[in-house]
């Protein structure tokens, strides 16, 4: 890596031009950093699987760390290896999935385990570029496993190293903006270390994760402390730049909880959208005796008894959801079949399904 060049890059980043010893510094403190600072105990690390590493990366996503570990090793224990989760039905690894948010991923990563199976062998291709072509895989994420996997020199870029980086170098524009982003990826790959790309990649995840933080951030401990343009004009606050702020939208929608005393009433999500493919409450504009009435017909049961339940709130990433259920009691529907895509469920059993997180909570009381 040039000096220089980062130098360049981060001038035209929006940072200040008179730190050309920055970017030559930057690899060499962070991967001494990481080798005795770092993580080394999380579940996926010490290998060069890439079926775990790639697991990791997408169940790491949007999600944290402590959160993500549980669900990692249940999911191992179902779908062992990429051709275990291949050959799985999807319901299946929704099921294994639910909790964890985002159900998109789920729903990619058995595209991916299909995709590696069908055209690749069953193994996973070793360039980041390739890498990036299977389903659900950016190029940062795609990045993360081929350094991982197989020591490939990538960078990678996802929130938590754009933190770091419009931090220490000054860059003074919200990273979303296209034009912000490309000089990022730029500066991003003028930072690569000739050499130890593993210990240099975990160390941008750890940084960002642990130290270099959205609030709060530990600027005492941190490695690029001496060179961080945040720490030196005391604007940790400020960078980086936040996302214009639009309000989020609000929608309400009903649910019918049906329930015989034994069984509730579930529905299969389509595929596509929000929960895609999981098992929900049937879902109505409003929760209405009236909307009971209608589904009790369509399943050859008859609605004993209503009460409204409590609203739950839900808040998505672009929009508020109130969801306001109707409890539903209706005669015993044991003899009846439910039709193509729903099911009845016993209570004793229905927190085990692929449920969304707040129809999960719902049933269980909360």
């Amino acid at each position: 890596m040039s000096g220089g060049k980062a130098a360049r890059l981060v001038t035209r980043a929006g940072a200040a031009a008179d730190k050309p010893a920055a970017g030559a510094s930057f690899a060499t403190r962070l991967i001494a950093w990481q080798r005795t600072h770092g993580r080394h105990d999380l579940p996926w690390q010490g290998t060069r699987d890439a079926y775990r590493i790639w697991l990791s990366e997408i169940m790491l996503q949007q999600t944290q760390v402590s959160t993500v570990i549980p669900y990692y090793a249940r999911f191992l224990d179902r779908f062992p290896d990429v051709a275990a989760l291949a050959a799985a039905p999807v319901d299946a690894v929704l099921e294994r999935w639910a909790g964890l948010g985002y159900y998109a991923r789920a729903r990619n990563l058995h595209r991916c385990a299909l995709a590696v199976v069908v055209e690749h062998g069953g193994r996973f291709p070793q360039a980041p570029e390739r890498i990036a072509e299977l389903p659900g895989i950016g190029r940062s994420t795609a990045a993360a496993i081929a350094a991982f996997a197989f020591g490939a020199r990538a960078a990678i870029l996802d929130g938590n190293v754009k933190r770091v980086l419009a931090r220490c170098f000054g860059i003074e524009r919200y990273p979303g903006e296209a034009q912000t982003e490309r000089e990022m990826w730029a500066l991003a790959e003028a930072l690569l270390p000739a050499a130890g790309i593993e210990a240099y990649t975990q160390g941008l995840m750890d940084l960002g994760a642990t130290l270099c933080t959205r609030g709060k951030p530990r600027c005492e401990a941190c490695p690029m402390r001496d060179i961080c343009i945040a720490r030196r004009d005391g604007r940790q606050d400020e960078l980086p730049v936040a996302k214009p702020r639009k309000a989020l939208p609000a929608r309400t929608t009903g649910v019918l909880l049906f329930s015989d005393g034994e069984r509730i009433l579930l529905e299969r999500r389509p595929p596509a959208g929000i929960w895609g493919g999981l098992l929900s409450l049937p879902e109505v504009p409003q929760a209405t005796p009236e909307a009971a009435a209608a589904l009790a017909r369509r399943h050859g049961c008859r609605v004993l008894h209503t009460q409204a339940l409590p609203a739950l709130q839900h808040t998505f990433t672009h929009f508020k959801l109130t969801i306001a259920p109707l409890l539903c009691t209706v005669e015993p529907a044991a003899r009846h079949a439910a039709e193509s895509g729903w099911q009845w469920l016993p209570l004793a059993t229905a927190l085990d399904a692929g449920l969304p997180a707040p129809i999960r909570k719902l049933l269980a009381g909360g």
